[in-house]
């Protein structure tokens, strides 16, 4: 099974304060909202005065610190620098997940302040004759690659993906084996393995997913599935606000 990542939803301005300001300096909702948390933490005027009265100071002028972008972008790095992050905590991202095996939801479930909505193995039914046809399942690429072999019955060699697949094929006929001696799904569900599949909804803030993308991206020792989930869920986020990606490279 592939992994997919989608970006459901993502911070926006409300229409009521959009439609209240009189300018429009090309910048995303997420930046608006990270100057006016920035701004209100340091400046005279009120959160909703932010934007009209220091819109054009901000965002009208090119970045004074030599870097990319305006003036906006400039304080955004400062801050960053200065580590005065929860200002990033303003920005939500809610993502659809599908495909990850349930031993990459242990090690995601370990970061904070990220919400998650799990399938659930107790009432979803994996049965060989269910609904789901049986439950799928994600194959470590070490083992898609593995060109070793061990020596099996009989002196046959046999290779990774095969004790692989054997091992999952026994699972299911194991989980089909209890639900037709009458054990209820969430009992044989503990057969099921840690490669099992599963599809998810989380979300969390600018703030969570640049520091799990920290500890997570590809070249820190993560697990290869979970390097690959880091990268989806920055893309994702950099598709929409752009800004964001040199925060994201560090």
């Amino acid at each position: 099974m592939e992994l997919k990542v989608i970006l459901l939803a993502h911070t926006q301005l409300a229409d009521k304060y959009w439609k209240s300001l009189d300018w429009d300096f090309g910048a995303t909702d997420g930046q608006i909202v990270s100057l006016t948390a920035i701004r209100t933490c340091y400046s005279p005027n009120n959160p909703t005065e932010i934007v009209a009265k220091e819109g054009e100071k901000y965002f009208g002028k090119k970045a004074t610190d030599g870097g990319t972008g305006s003036d906006a972008d400039r304080l955004i790095r400062h801050i960053m620098k200065s580590k005065h992050v929860s200002t990033m905590e303003h920005l939500n991202f809610s993502f659809a997940i599908e495909g990850v095996s349930r031993s990459l939801l242990a090690q995601l479930t370990r970061h904070r302040h990220m919400s998650f909505s799990v399938q659930s193995q107790r009432y979803c039914r994996f049965g060989s004759g269910d609904k789901s046809g049986g439950f799928d399942y994600v194959i470590p690429e070490t083992i898609k690659k593995s060109e070793k072999h061990t020596e099996g019955l009989n002196g046959v060699p046999i290779y990774a993906d095969t004790i692989f697949e054997e091992a999952m094929e026994r699972a299911q006929q194991c989980y089909d084996l209890l639900r037709k001696c009458g054990v209820p799904a969430e009992d044989a569900r503990a057969v099921l393995p840690n490669a099992a599949a599963t599809n998810l909804v989380m979300t969390a803030n600018l703030r969570s997913l640049l520091e799990f993308y920290e500890k997570r991206k590809p070249g820190n020792g993560a697990q290869k599935e979970i390097t690959q989930l880091a990268e989806e869920l920055k893309n994702r986020v950099v598709e929409v606000e752009p800004w964001t990606s040199e925060f994201f490279e560090g």
